[in-house]
């Protein structure tokens, strides 16, 4: 009996990963290819004709983590990190309501065949957060980084991404004939997106930087088109420590690939904010783990990013 079941679960399994890609290939066969041209056109342009001041000096693009159910639905733990990015960087515009995990950003309950599914899901993990139900919701969206890292795939869907974000850019005012810098803050699943969608946000003059929070990141070819790479990492959080066991080419002696000459030329930096865990207890966002110096691991967390967005010293906990 059980070994039956592990079969029906490992078939389950194989299944949704072979069409986890289908959805960013079939948005590239119906529109996605003309979509592309007009965005690479846009990214490109010298002059875009328009002379009114830039309104702010710096854009912050927030990109959620695996358990993000659309762009308008941010997971409770991270709606303070961003509120607090909103108040303490006021020349800056924060931007967060990009859905990572979808080409077109469609959110998991929109128009979509399963959308009953999840409405149900969120349902439940509105009442009982800890359900294993919402595991399902991070399962979906956690084979779409593997999407997006995907030599294969990855071109297609990373355009998508990028497109949403240039989309939100606009939204906001963004000039894209001018050089005002972008950082892309990818927490968790969020970071590898980040990494994807550079490659095509870096292709004109933009200036792109990215945050990663715990993010488990891939030797991604957006590594070339990137100015810097923080890495926030938590000793004690082996999610983020799989990107450089599962990506050969962040593997020691990858000669040549993005990832090491990143690293080479001193454009990912890696700092260690202390014994933090990816969830569950003592995690980045935790408002109730407090550090020795008396500041809860989330203000741990957002004081980092204020301090590399701002070229500042990064304040730790000691590991």
């Amino acid at each position: 009996m059980l070994s039956t079941l592990l079969t029906l679960v490992l078939v389950l399994v194989v299944l949704v990963m072979a069409v986890a890609p289908l959805e960013s290939l079939g948005w590239w066969a119906s529109r996605g290819a003309q979509e592309a041209a007009e965005t690479v056109q846009q990214l490109s342009v010298t002059d875009d004709g328009i002379d009114t001041p830039v309104p702010y000096e710096r854009y912050v693009v927030y990109l959620s983590g695996v358990g993000a159910i659309d762009g308008n639905s941010i997971p409770g733990e991270e709606a303070p990190v961003i509120a607090a990015l909103t108040e303490r960087l006021p020349t800056s515009c924060v931007i967060s309501d990009v859905f990572p995990y979808s080409v077109s950003n469609r959110g998991l309950t929109a128009q979509r065949p399963m959308a009953a599914l999840w409405r149900w899901v969120e349902k439940l993990r509105l009442k009982k957060p800890e359900s294993a139900a919402g595991m399902l919701i991070n399962a979906r969206n956690a084979l779409q980084l593997f999407v997006c890292a995907d030599r294969r795939y990855g071109p297609a869907y990373n355009i998508g991404t990028a497109q949403e974000v240039i989309r939100a850019l606009r939204r906001n005012g963004y000039q894209f004939d001018t050089e005002t810098p972008v950082a892309l803050i990818g927490w968790s699943g969020g970071a590898q997106i980040a990494l994807g969608a550079s490659w095509y946000l870096g292709m004109g003059k933009m200036p792109i930087d990215v945050v990663s929070i715990g993010g488990m990141m891939s030797d991604d070819y957006g590594l070339d088109r990137i100015h810097k790479v923080w890495h926030l990492a938590g000793s004690r959080d082996p999610l983020q420590k799989m990107g450089g066991i599962l990506f050969a080419g962040r593997w020691p002696h990858a000669a040549f690939s993005p990832w090491t000459n990143a690293v080479k030329e001193g454009r990912i930096e890696i700092i260690d904010l202390g014994p933090m865990r990816h969830n569950a207890k003592e995690h980045y966002f935790d408002t109730s783990a407090v550090a020795p110096d008396g500041r809860t691991y989330l203000k741990v967390t957002v004081d980092a990013v204020i301090a590399v967005l701002t070229d500042q010293p990064v304040r730790t906990i000691p590991s």
